[in-house]
């Protein structure tokens, strides 16, 4: 999910300077492949930035060994992306590009490596990026987009994504895409670093071990972030604003589905009114993006809201403990499973909450701040997903024309 990289997330000198960032300077960033193809192309955004974004050359290849987050390739594998026939692209302000599509074999589950050199940098500091990428990124000057691998005393590495936005595969009908809107629990926040096992990754793992042809054949679109909300901008757009470029403008997506909801809770205010308002505004959202998903002929499914408080709603451990917002999850989650709207329900709630104290995680389950689950807490969640909700909606909803 491409956003606006807070000042916090640039990257650290000699790479960004007053004005200038990423000046004669190549990243290499490994992504984690969801759908097989002998035929892909790659996305490249400058949604965030409020300059053009000169790319000057790019390669693809498989990491060495198909290491997440490693500085190194199997030059055997590498190839040169094109845009509109050429090795460069300048991509204006709020844009994106799209590679020219290569013959590139890539199988769910594994790496895939993206190397980008700028000669000119982008001018500005508002740049689009990931940063929650949950794999490490590394970046150095010059030209080094064939290397073996990433050298020179200016070496850097960080756990954030860069300008890469999604890797398109040229797939067969029964090859379907699940596109899921989220916040830091999906993003993984409480995962290992190139590890690959946030929640979705992991369920990726289930269906693709399944040996079932319905679930095998899905690909997933993780489109969350960490901070994000449905109401308001923050770290990353408003869900409900950006479920058409998320959502809705992605090829393939066959299936929507919403985990989010927590920070909106969390960020309002803890009087009755205050709970009262974003209770009612979480529930209108779901509802309009409901609708546009179905107008889409999208079946859309809803997780309900995991627990955020920590014990006796101590909001010095956790800030959105509060009894309040507490009564708040409850009823937006009653309206997840109760209200019918939603086509379907992955009740994450029930799988990750403390049956003798429900507004908190289990034990086992917290990463230690009483918010996001741990990896044990995201397998949970991926091995009780309601895979049987694929298969009812095989061939979408009914929905405008």
């Amino acid at each position: 999910m491409p956003q606006l990289t807070e000042p916090a997330n640039l990257p650290n000198p000699p790479f960004n300077t007053t004005g200038l960032v990423f000046h004669n300077s190549t990243l290499r960033q490994t992504i984690h492949v969801t759908a097989p193809s002998s035929h892909i192309r790659l996305r490249i955004s400058n949604a965030f930035g409020t300059t053009s974004l000169p790319i000057t050359n790019v390669t693809i290849a498989r990491p060495l060994n198909g290491t997440a987050g490693s500085p190194a390739i199997d030059t055997s594998t590498l190839k040169t992306l094109t845009f509109s026939g050429s090795p460069s692209f300048t991509i204006p302000n709020g844009a994106l590009v799209v590679s020219d599509p290569i013959d590139f074999d890539v199988k769910a589950q594994t790496e895939l490596t993206i190397s980008m050199f700028l000669a000119d940098g982008q001018v500005g500091n508002d740049i689009t990026s990931h940063p929650g990428s949950r794999t490490t990124t590394w970046m150095t000057f010059g030209n080094q987009v064939s290397a073996a691998n990433i050298t020179g005393s200016s070496v850097q590495s960080v756990a954030h994504w860069y300008f890469i936005s999604t890797l398109d595969a040229w797939v067969p009908t029964s090859i379907r895409t699940v596109a899921i809107v989220g916040d830091s629990i999906t993003d993984g926040r409480g995962s290992d670093d190139n590890r690959n096992n946030r929640w979705p990754d992991l369920l990726l793992a289930r269906l693709q071990s399944s040996g079932d042809s319905t679930l095998n054949t899905l690909a997933l679109g993780n489109q969350a972030a960490g901070g994000n909300r449905i109401l308001a901008d923050g770290l990353g757009p408003n869900a409900i604003g950006r479920f058409d470029r998320d959502v809705l403008s992605q090829p393939g997506v066959r299936y929507a589905m919403i985990f989010e909801g927590v920070n909106d809770i969390g960020v309002a205010g803890t009087s009755a009114a205050s709970q009262q308002a974003i209770g009612d505004a979480v529930i209108a959202a779901y509802k309009q993006m409901i609708l546009r998903a179905h107008a889409a002929g999208l079946p859309m499914f809803g997780a309900t809201i995991t627990p955020f408080s920590a014990p006796g709603f101590n909001a010095s451990i956790q800030g959105y403990s509060s009894p309040v917002r507490e009564a708040t999850r409850q009823r937006v989650n009653d309206f997840i499973r109760n209200g019918g709207w939603f086509d379907a329900v992955a009740d994450f709630d029930a799988v990750v909450r403390d049956p003798s104290a429900p507004s908190q995680l289990k034990a086992e389950f917290n990463s230690g701040d009483f918010l996001h689950p741990n990896v044990a807490g995201y397998t949970a969640i991926a091995n009780a997903f309601p895979v049987e909700i694929f298969k009812g909606f095989a061939d979408g909803v009914d929905g405008w024309a």
